[in-house]
């Protein structure tokens, strides 16, 4: 296993990717947390993360995949990579164990994307992931630094590049292998069409928070502006995470009818894009935590 998997890995390098450890069996890089750091060795000059251990040194490679049966892991980023990733639907059946669903994939939803683009799906180095969905790999354009995106494309298209990976032919998890699918065996430049799709939005002057002129309780307007200045200053790996989290600390006031909805929704909108999240990175999460904390929200006199 262990010399299958430091093939997968040189074969990757060889190509010019840049590859890392992954713990055995599993997705999950194999590199030292920023908290379990000891400033030694590779770190000694401050802690090095996954993407900036990331190597095409054979000899690394080696030293690093003699010691266990890592499955490997391509950072995309300073591979010059972007890959899109086209997923399975998720379903529970009603005992809660996986089932099937007639929702599209992602495969389904990125050629009918390419559809009304007037492309075809392009063709390019391809592999099936674990779970059955595809990751299409295209060389990243010369000059761009393009970041992950989570829906942007479309319902289960997520795209890695600057700050993600992906899991690598050859690796094994429980869920079956990843494999190179289709006869291309190089990486097609990424289409003109899709870069202006995938670019991040320009980043907006910081203003302050305006909120609607509408009648309400001082104290949920005064939350909610509180908790929208913190998603305007979240740092840029924090931001949809506060965007979530601030979201739900305020839809308790959405469940006691201090504020209307709409009001916290267009509020947070406008914070998270000034941030620099899409506009349907925000929507969706601004959603799902509003969702979750009106459900949960306990009576007034009880909070």
């Amino acid at each position: 296993m262990n010399e299958h998997l430091m093939h997968a890995a040189l074969n990757a390098a060889a190509r010019g990717w840049h590859v890392f450890p992954l713990r055995p069996g599993t997705k999950r890089p194999a590199l030292h947390g920023e908290a379990a750091c000891t400033r030694t060795g590779a770190c000694a000059s401050g802690h090095r993360k996954w993407e900036q251990r990331a190597t095409t040194d054979p000899d690394r490679i080696r030293a690093a995949w003699s010691r266990a049966p890592y499955n490997v892991g391509i950072a995309t980023g300073p591979s010059r990579l972007v890959v899109v990733d086209l997923d399975m639907p998720k379903t529970t059946n009603d005992k809660g164990s996986k089932g099937s669903s007639d929702a599209p994939g992602g495969a389904a939803t990125f050629a009918a994307l390419c559809e009304r683009a007037g492309h075809t799906v392009p063709d390019t180095y391809r592999t099936r992931t674990a779970s059955g969905g595809q990751h299409l790999y295209f060389t990243a354009p010369d000059g761009t630094r393009l970041p992950n995106t989570a829906g942007t494309l479309g319902e289960l298209v997520d795209t890695r590049a600057w700050g993600g990976y992906v899991v690598a032919t050859g690796s094994i998890t429980p869920a079956g292998p990843y494999e190179t699918i289709g006869a291309s065996r190089t990486a097609a430049p990424l289409p003109v069409w899709l870069l202006p799709l995938l670019e991040p939005a320009p980043v907006r002057p910081a203003a302050p928070i305006r909120l609607p002129a509408v009648s309400g309780d001082r104290t949920a307007l005064a939350a909610l502006e509180a908790e929208c200045a913190e998603v305007a200053a979240s740092p840029e790996s924090q931001r949809n995470i506060t965007l979530n989290r601030c979201a739900f600390k305020v839809g308790r006031f959405v469940a006691w009818g201090d504020i209307p909805r709409h009001v916290v929704e267009e509020a947070f909108q406008a914070a998270g894009e000034a941030r620099g999240l899409t506009a349907a990175e925000c929507r969706s999460t601004i959603r799902s935590a509003l969702d979750g904390s009106i459900r949960k929200a306990r009576p007034r006199d009880a909070a």
